[in-house]
C-alpha cells in the first residue's frame, strides 16, 4: 500500500504545482497579446486596437513641421556699411572759410572722433543738431551733415568714417562650438555663415534644431534643412538670437526586445522598423514578431481619418498592431512613423509563458520527488 502512494506522490505533487502556478500567475514582460486585444473597445475596453495597412501609414505619418515665416525669409541682407546703434563714427568737416564755425581759425578741417550713435539711433553734431545715423550709410549721413551746415557756412565738405561698431550683433549659443556674441560683418550676414563662423553645431546634423529669435518672433527649422533649402538661409539682425539644440523627441521601447529603455530619435522621422532596431531588433529567444504593438494618443483628426469617421471628439488611445510574418509586414513596419512619446512594445511568443510553466512544474515536481524519495528511503 505504501508503494503504491509513493508511486502517485510525484505526479499527483506536478498536478498540483501547476494548479498553483496557473493560478498565481507567471513573471512576464507585460500583456500578452490576448490581453492587449481585450483592452479594445470592441471588448469594452478604451482603446482602438488597428492593424497597420497602407491607409493607415498614409494617415498616421506625421513629421513635425519646422521652418521660417515669411517675415524672416522676406528680410533682406544688412548692407555691409549700413550703420547701427552702438556704432562709433569719425567725422570730419573741411570749411573753406577763415573763420571756420565748428573750428579754430587757421585750420580748415575739424576733426571729430569717436561719435557714438545713441540707442535710438541719432548722432548729435554742433550746429547741426541731431542726425540720423541708424539705417543710413556713411554717404546717406555726409549729405545729411553737408546739407545740415551748409545752411551756416559755406560749401562745407563733410567725410564720415565707420570707426568700430559692435550695435549689429547676434548671440549664438547651444550646442555649437563657440557659444558668444559675433557682429553681423560681410561674411556673416547669413544665418549659415553665422553659424560657420560660431565653430558649427556639436550635434549630429540629423538631429539638430537651430531657433531664431527676433523680438517677438522665435521660429526653428532643421539644422540639414539650411542647406538643403537656400531660402532658409535667412539674413540676419542686430539682436538676433541663435539656439542650437539636439532633437528632444523620443520613444518607449518595452518587452521582448533587445533593450528597454526611452530611445531619443535619431533621425528627423523614424519608423517602426528602424525603432525596433535602435533598440536592437527582437529578443530571438522570447518575442512574438506576429505582436509588434505602438500605443499613442492620437490626436482628433488623425483618429477620425484612421478610423473612418467624424464623431470622435479629442485625443483618443489607439494601439496599432504589426505583424512581422505577414508578407509585407516588414514594409508596414517600414513604412509606418514612429512619433514623439509613442511607446513600441513587442510581446513575448506564447511557447515562452508555456516553457515558464514547464520549467516551473518541473522544478517543484523534482524538490517534491526528492522529499518522497527521502521519505521512502
Amino acid at each position: 500500500m505504501k508503494s503504491v502512494f509513493f508511486r502517485w506522490a510525484r505526479p499527483i505533487a506536478a498536478v498540483a504545482a501547476l494548479a498553483v502556478i496557473s493560478s498565481c500567475g507567471l513573471p512576464q514582460v507585460g500583456p500578452s497579446k490576448r490581453q492587449v486585444f481585450s483592452g479594445s473597445v470592441l471588448k469594452e475596453g478604451d482603446a482602438f486596437v488597428i492593424s497597420v495597412n497602407d491607409r493607415v501609414t498614409r494617415a498616421t505619418a506625421v513629421t513635425p513641421a519646422l521652418g521660417f515665416s515669411q517675415a524672416f525669409i522676406n528680410a533682406g541682407e544688412l548692407g555691409s556699411d549700413t550703420i547701427n546703434p552702438g556704432d562709433v563714427l569719425g567725422i570730419t568737416v573741411y570749411e573753406n572759410v577763415d573763420d571756420p564755425l565748428l573750428g579754430v581759425e587757421g585750420s580748415p578741417a575739424t576733426v571729430l572722433e569717436e561719435v557714438q550713435v545713441d540707442g535710438k539711433g541719432f548722432i548729435f553734431i554742433p550746429y547741426a543738431g541731431r542726425i540720423r545715423a541708424a539705417g543710413n550709410t556713411p554717404d546717406a549721413i555726409r549729405r545729411l551733415i553737408t546739407n545740415k551746415l551748409g545752411e551756416q557756412t559755406p560749401d562745407p565738405q563733410v567725410e564720415v568714417r565707420r570707426a568700430a561698431g559692435d550695435g549689429a550683433t547676434v548671440s549664438v549659443a547651444g550646442s555649437i562650438g563657440a557659444a558668444g556674441v559675433y557682429a553681423i560683418e560681410r561674411p556673416t550676414r547669413t544665418l549659415a555663415t553665422m553659424l560657420a563662423r560660431a565653430g558649427g553645431v556639436t550635434v549630429g546634423p540629423e538631429i539638430a534644431q537651430v531657433t531664431v529669435q527676433r523680438g517677438h518672433m522665435s521660429d526653428t527649422i532643421w539644422f540639414e534643412d539650411l542647406y538643403r533649402d537656400p531660402h532658409l538661409d535667412i539674413a540676419l539682425r542686430g539682436g538676433d538670437q541663435i539656439l542650437v539644440e539636439e532633437d528632444t523627441r523620443s520613444f518607449t521601447a518595452l518587452g521582448a526586445t533587445g533593450g528597454q529603455a526611452l530611445v531619443p530619435f535619431e533621425s528627423q522621422s523614424l519608423s517602426a522598423l528602424e525603432g525596433i532596431a535602435q533598440v536592437g531588433g527582437l529578443n530571438a529567444g522570447t518575442a512574438d514578431p506576429t505582436g509588434v504593438f505602438v500605443f499613442r494618443n492620437e490626436p482628433e483628426g488623425i483618429a477620425n481619418e484612421v478610423l473612418g469617421r467624424d464623431d470622435l471628439i479629442g485625443a483618443q488611445r489607439v494601439v496599432y498592431v504589426l505583424d512581422l510574418t505577414q508578407p509585407n509586414g516588414m514594409f508596414m513596419a517600414r513604412d509606418f512613423v514612429i512619433r514623439d512619446g509613442d511607446t513600441l512594445y513587442v510581446t513575448e511568443a506564447p511557447f515562452t509563458q508555456w516553457a515558464k510553466v514547464i520549467t516551473a512544474v518541473t522544478g517543484t515536481a523534482s524538490t517534491v520527488g526528492s522529499i518522497t524519495s527521502a521519505a521512502g528511503g
